[in-house]
């Protein structure tokens, strides 16, 4: 009876992330370096919370938008961090992840045929939500232009279907951050447009050098600004599952239609353990922030060592160096890493086909995880004849 199934659900495939760790996990002794996960313990006041949520039977459901005392937090956070200012009562909603803010904004903005332009090499989980939605994804090749959407790549792409662009900051997979002058150029193209942004900035956290930026501070746009954060990255917070929606009031009006009858409202006990997280500090945050600098640094330098083009990330945790690749696809290639050298990346086709002779690395590992990994890589390199 496959064949009565919806067509849109039937063309999508599994994440290639997804698809090349389980191949990686059925090998032996292999060093991944493949999962954007915290290696770092959720932090103990926080699991405290959740802990005391359940003792107090904070178990029912909770407002559709999230407790009132989260979103409150989140607005403080996002005005003492970025400068943003958004009403805690009708502009946030608290969602079960970053992943599902942003399909209840696709969900809401896009019609059939619409079409949503992505600086690739992206993070795979936009196309597939934007082609549910009825959709249609523009990959803009940014590899030659620091893995950045620039003014002239937006204005060559933008087309009378366009109805959102997406910029992640810091990206996935490639770490790289919009500063304040980049934005400003793509401000002043959108502007004047009917065009939303979606702004994910999930890693916002994990900036390194330069103070995170956020389009949604430009006043012109932020009317067509939604911003996707949460607590997974800075907290490390994966499996509590909170995200946030930010948006002006009366788009989400609708965008709390769609996430109403979708999961009705975020798990309460998770929620109870990100207010614990936006209220108590910085400290851990900025520990792990520090740690992951210094692993960025040292892997950073090892790449370049080996003689691989590779662009220093300014955020998040990964590193997207080029390949010299001749004949091996970037599956191909992360096949061989994994079954010859013993060390698994993912494949930068997994990013979209801009990806290819790309792999990425994750740094959230521990250092000794990350040397030996890289030792690996290296006598790799040095045996086999990629170009």
């Amino acid at each position: 009876m496959e064949h009565l199934l919806n067509e849109n659900v039937k063309s999508i495939e599994i994440s290639g992330i997804r698809k090349f760790s389980q191949l990686v996990s059925e090998e032996e002794d292999v060093v991944s370096l493949t999962i954007g996960q915290p290696d770092f313990d959720t932090p103990t006041n926080v699991k405290q919370a959740a802990e005391q949520a359940l003792k107090d039977n904070r178990t029912t459901y909770t407002s559709n938008a999230g407790i009132l005392e989260l979103r409150k937090a989140i607005s403080t956070f996002q005005k003492n961090h970025y400068g943003l200012e958004y009403d805690a009562n009708s502009e946030i909603i608290v969602t079960n992840g970053a992943s599902q803010a942003i399909d209840i904004t696709f969900r809401t903005i896009l019609r059939p045929g619409d079409e949503v332009i992505l600086p690739a090499p992206i993070y795979p989980g936009y196309e597939p939500l934007i082609h549910l939605a009825g959709g249609k994804a523009v990959h803009v090749d940014t590899t030659e232009s620091d893995f950045k959407l620039t003014k002239q790549l937006l204005m060559s792409e933008i087309s009378d279907k366009t109805k959102c662009v997406v910029l992640p900051s810091p990206s996935n997979p490639t770490g790289a951050s919009y500063s304040q002058e980049e934005y400003r150029e793509l401000v002043d193209v959108l502007k004047e447009k009917d065009i939303f942004i979606l702004s994910d900035e999930i890693y916002s956290e994990l900036s390194y050098g330069q103070q995170h930026t956020s389009i949604a501070g430009f006043p012109e746009v932020k009317n067509q600004t939604i911003v996707i954060n949460g607590v997974s990255k800075s907290h490390s917070m994966t499996g509590f599952r909170i995200g946030y929606a930010l948006a002006p009031g009366w788009l989400q009006t609708h965008m709390l239609k769609v996430h109403q009858y979708n999961v009705s409202c975020a798990s309460s006990i998770s929620q109870y353990a990100a207010l614990e997280a936006l209220q108590s500090g910085t400290e851990s945050t900025e520990q792990m922030r520090a740690e992951y600098k210094k692993r960025r640094d040292y892997v950073y330098n090892r790449l370049v060592d080996m003689g691989l083009e590779v662009s220093k990330p300014e955020g998040a945790f990964y590193l997207f160096p080029k390949f010299p690749i001749k004949e091996l696809t970037s599956f191909e290639l992360g096949l061989d890493l994994v079954r010859t050298g013993g060390v698994a990346l993912v494949p930068g086709s997994s990013f979209s086909s801009e990806g290819e002779r790309y792999m990425r690395l994750s740094y959230a590992y521990s250092m000794d995880t990350l040397k030996k990994g890289l030792d690996r890589l290296e006598i790799y390199l040095q045996q086999a004849a990629l170009s």
